[in-house]
């Protein structure tokens, strides 16, 4: 199904004066008539006052042709049961009054801006957030051509390394082919929300939580750096393409994807914190032992380069013990002082 511009020329107004002047004059008849069935004169007066009365019975129906487009909205027509075309410039139009607007997902509310929440409109409080509302229908058939922000619900994945992660993500998203949207697939905002689910779904289990040794992530064959918290870009680009695969031939264009949400789940978030802590005492420990080896190697050469004094191999190896337990040490070193003799 290819979308088709309706081409029709934009005379919502002037219809709209012209049957605005019908009506009037179809009162202006039936006023008449009855005045010439009062003196007397039915055969002037009768068909007058039916004349009359048809204009006024059926003026609404033109008034069903008239359509007004704001910008960035369109409108999908029907006539039949066959595709007409599509309003997508804004203006005031008059079309067949037979047509019939079509937009299967005008019920469907997704977890976005502009589309959940309570809405109290003209004394009624519509439950945009579920499928029933209190009142007289409220639904435009109209489709939202603007850039739209789909923000589903965070999901619990594995990763590659098995480990449950619970991760969320926001999807900028636009309608581009109506036709394609409204024919191709029974309501393209669900289509839209499944196909965000499935590909996050596909992705997140490529890549490991944080950075593993002897994970392929980029499908070359060779192990690399690719994790969820390291590589986000990467992740949601693979995202936002996987997803745009899914929904080119609903006529929606991805525009960006973005991960909102990146935790463990918290069966083992504690476990993982342990392990993270762990790993980073190690790291710390490891910088500070170099550190203090360097430290003692400059003491134990600007003590020789000045000759300040002379050690043997024991009491260098004493100093370094002592300068190494000082350093590496977790608290304040406490020295004691000896006032005898070294030997």
């Amino acid at each position: 199904m290819t979308e088709k511009i309706y081409t029709d020329k934009k005379l919502g107004m002037p219809v709209l004066l012209l049957n605005i002047v019908a009506l009037i004059g179809g009162v202006f008849l039936i006023v008449l008539g009855g005045m010439k069935i009062d003196q007397y004169r039915p055969m002037i007066g009768v068909p007058m006052l039916v004349l009359g009365i048809l204009i006024d019975a059926l003026g609404w129906i033109p008034l069903c042709g008239l359509k007004v487009i704001k910008p960035q909205e369109a409108l999908v027509l029907t006539l039949f049961g066959n595709y007409k075309g599509t309003l997508r410039e804004p203006g005031f139009y008059f079309v067949n009054p037979f047509c019939s607007a079509v937009n299967p997902a005008a019920n469907t509310k997704l977890a976005q801006s502009g589309e959940t929440g309570e809405t109290k409109l003209s004394g009624l409080q519509l439950n945009l957030g579920g499928a029933s509302k209190t009142g007289a229908e409220a639904v435009s058939k109209k489709i939202s051509l603007k850039a739209m922000t789909l923000n589903n619900g965070r999901q619990k994945i594995n990763d590659c390394l098995g480990n449950p992660v619970e991760i969320g993500i926001a999807v900028i998203w636009r309608v581009t082919d109506t036709a394609k949207a409204v024919f191709n697939v029974d309501n393209y905002k669900e289509y839209l929300s499944l196909q965000c689910d499935s590909a996050l779904r596909n992705i997140v289990r490529i890549y490991p939580y944080d950075v593993a040794q002897g994970v392929d992530t980029t499908g070359d064959g060779n192990a690399d750096e690719g994790s969820l918290r390291g590589s986000a870009e990467v992740v949601a680009t693979r995202i936002k393409d996987e997803i745009q695969s899914k929904v080119m031939d609903a006529g929606i264009e991805v525009m960006e994807a973005r991960i909102t949400y990146l935790a463990y789940a918290p069966e083992i978030a504690s476990v993982m914190l342990q392990r993270q802590q762990a790993s980073a005492i190690i790291d710390a420990r490891k910088m500070i032992v170099d550190g203090a080896v360097g430290m003692v190697e400059m003491a134990l050469e600007r003590l020789s380069e000045k000759e300040l004094v002379q050690l043997d191999e024991e009491r260098k190896a004493a100093m370094v013990s002592n300068l190494l337990v000082v350093l590496c040490g977790n608290h304040d070193a406490q020295p004691v002082v000896n006032s005898g003799s070294l030997y």
